[in-house]
């Protein structure tokens, strides 16, 4: 069972299984929508996204707003496809999906106890299909939700496209994306629309990855805040880029490598206190 909801406090199961038939009976082939919309919690609006080819279809909901980090988050995604999979092989899909979707997107920092994404597959579509054109669908799907969520992000006023390219190694590059996209002083200059770019570079250099310290080298670093460069080879450029779009795009070479990594977050805002404060209340 997905489940979510105040952490520790046990769900009634006495009323959901009273309400399990009429759910049932209630089934239809636009359920999905509705669907969408019965799992949305401090979600603003309902997620669902489709993709595939004419000879079968890859479709999926999510919920989630708040809590959101990887790997997974306080987030429910349930893909469907009527492509023909065994078990391994949609395991091995989806975690292939996965790990460049549902696990670089953050808006918070924090984990929850009950996330989950789940691919089913009833082969309905008959025909000998395509993996490569299943994955690649998959993986749009999978995107497209992932996406979502963080636009949908608690309090959220801007969304934050983090790009990093130049890594030596690629977990170099995941975890300085990974702590731009956690610094809760990026995210605050974020919302204050402030091109701070040594918040970002600090982040960078506290990076870590499962060895170590991720490896970044201050003289060889170039930034750019929505295609403005604010940051190369060691010094500040002077230059004031344009902080007013609702989409910051935060790109950071590392100049060290060929490895890249994306990850999206969101601006740490009032509205996200608020929610979290009086969540109880």
């Amino acid at each position: 069972m997905l489940s979510t909801g105040l952490i520790g406090v046990p769900l009634p199961m006495d009323k959901i299984s009273k309400g399990l038939p009429e759910v049932v009976a209630r089934l239809s082939d636009r359920g999905g929508l509705d669907a969408a919309e019965a799992i949305m919690t401090t979600d603003t609006r309902p997620k669902h996204s489709v993709a595939g080819t004419t000879g079968f279809t890859v479709g999926g909901i999510a919920k989630g707003s708040g809590m959101i980090h990887p790997s997974l988050a306080t987030m429910l995604a349930i893909v469907t496809t009527d492509y023909g999979l065994s078990p391994d092989q949609a395991s091995d899909l989806l975690q292939t999906a996965v790990e460049s979707s549902f696990n670089r997107i953050s808006v918070d920092g924090d984990q929850s106890t009950n996330d989950a994404v789940i691919l089913l597959a009833n082969g309905a579509a008959g025909a000998p299909g395509d993996d490569t054109e299943f994955a690649s669908a998959l993986q749009v799907v999978c995107d497209d939700l992932a996406r979502q969520i963080v636009e949908d992000g608690e309090g959220a006023s801007i969304l934050i496209e983090i790009r990093v390219t130049g890594a030596a190694e690629e977990p170099d590059a995941v975890a300085v994306a990974r702590s731009i996209a956690t610094s809760s002083l990026v995210k605050t200059a974020a919302f204050g629309r402030d091109p701070n770019w040594g918040r970002v570079i600090a982040a960078a250099g506290t990076a870590r990855t499962e060895e170590g310290p991720a490896a970044v080298d201050i003289e060889r670093l170039g930034l750019r805040f929505n295609d403005t460069t604010v940051f190369d080879d060691g010094a500040p450029t002077g230059d004031e880029p344009d902080m007013s779009p609702a989409v910051l795009r935060i790109d950071l070479d590392l100049g060290m490598g060929a490895a890249a990594a994306s990850y999206l977050s969101t601006d740490l805002t009032n509205e996200y206190v608020r929610i979290n404060a009086e969540y109880t209340t």
